[in-house]
């Protein structure tokens, strides 16, 4: 089978993004590191945006909906310390390439994404990889028939997180996600306990996912 110019050109384009993007931004998991220079990320977007693959920003998917920022999910993966027995919620599939990144590093990966032209991305290029599940519904149900998960990764910001989805989590699991805090977007983690809280480790943007605004409070 023979390379044609375009693929050299995202392959050189792939190994760039991982030395100028990612380690330079603290994505220090080797095994995410490996995974995102190894997966082709441009399979997972719609073929009038491949072109941006390998730019760190968000990538337009339709509906309203973005693949999030390379740096932005490497970042999250890495603070998730992952590990390979793992069951993974992934909150925002988008095309599917956070999972198939996950599943090469973990035993499980079940993917909610809400929006349809990003589910047929994603069915068709997760063909392939046997350990992913794909779940078409409201991103803040997630997936409660398939918890408890170890893992919680929301790929994208949101305004807060449902006590709902923090449930589908085990005692001690572990949750990484975009919060918006003040108005301003950072990344965060935390571990399901008795006081679940989230603790920012970056000041980053990300993919703003819906359905997550906070509950007004009722006023007389």
């Amino acid at each position: 089978m023979t390379t044609t110019a375009t693929e050299m050109d995202f392959d050189i384009e792939r190994r760039a993004m991982v030395a100028s993007q990612l380690r330079p931004n603290m994505v220090s998991d080797q095994r995410v590191q490996l995974a995102m220079a190894t997966i082709p990320r441009e399979r997972f977007m719609p073929e009038s945006a491949r072109a941006l693959a390998y730019r760190d920003t968000l990538v337009p998917l339709g509906e309203g909906r973005y693949a999030n920022m390379p740096t932005a999910t490497g970042r999250l993966l890495t603070e998730a310390d992952l590990e390979a027995s793992d069951r993974v919620l992934l909150i925002g599939a988008a095309g599917g390439y956070t999972a198939a990144v996950l599943a090469g590093i973990v035993a499980e990966v079940v993917a909610v994404e809400c929006a349809p032209s990003a589910l047929a991305i994603a069915r068709d290029a997760l063909r392939a990889f046997g350990n992913v599940r794909l779940v078409e519904g409201p991103l803040e149900q997630g997936c409660p028939d398939a918890a408890p998960f170890d893992v919680l990764v929301v790929d994208g910001v949101v305004e807060h997180l449902p006590e709902a989805l923090i449930a589908q989590v085990r005692n001690g699991g572990r949750v990484v996600t975009g919060i918006v805090e003040r108005g301003v977007a950072r990344l965060a983690s935390g571990r399901r306990t008795a006081g679940f809280g989230l603790q920012p480790f970056a000041d980053y943007d990300a993919a703003p996912l819906p359905g997550f605004a906070v509950p007004k409070r009722f006023q007389f």
